[in-house]
């Protein structure tokens, strides 16, 4: 299963940290262990159902935890049988 999720946290950081709470959300993903890939406006992760339904909410939470005073999250997935690794699978014919 792959999920791509954007935070829009108001703010977005502090004034010594423009992206501080995205930063925050990052760091969630990343300490997941699971694959993933940032891109400018979201990050793509591959994982279980149960893994990245339990992503989603800790990586929304975790800008809030961070200082943010409010935060949407868009998140999209995608079930896909048959593929083992559906980023590189969806995405591998248009990587320079």
């Amino acid at each position: 299963m792959m999920m791509e999720i954007q935070v829009l946290p108001d703010p977005a950081g502090t004034a010594h940290d423009t992206y501080a709470h995205i930063d925050a959300a990052i760091e969630v993903i990343v300490a997941s262990g699971l694959v993933y890939d940032v891109g400018p406006l979201g990050t793509c992760v591959e994982g279980t159902a149960d893994d990245l339904w339990r992503l989603a909410r800790e990586v929304h939470e975790a800008t809030l935890h961070a200082g943010a005073r409010q935060v949407v999250s868009i998140i999209k997935m995608a079930d896909i049988p048959g593929l083992t690794s559906p980023m590189s699978a969806l995405t591998a014919r248009y990587q320079r």
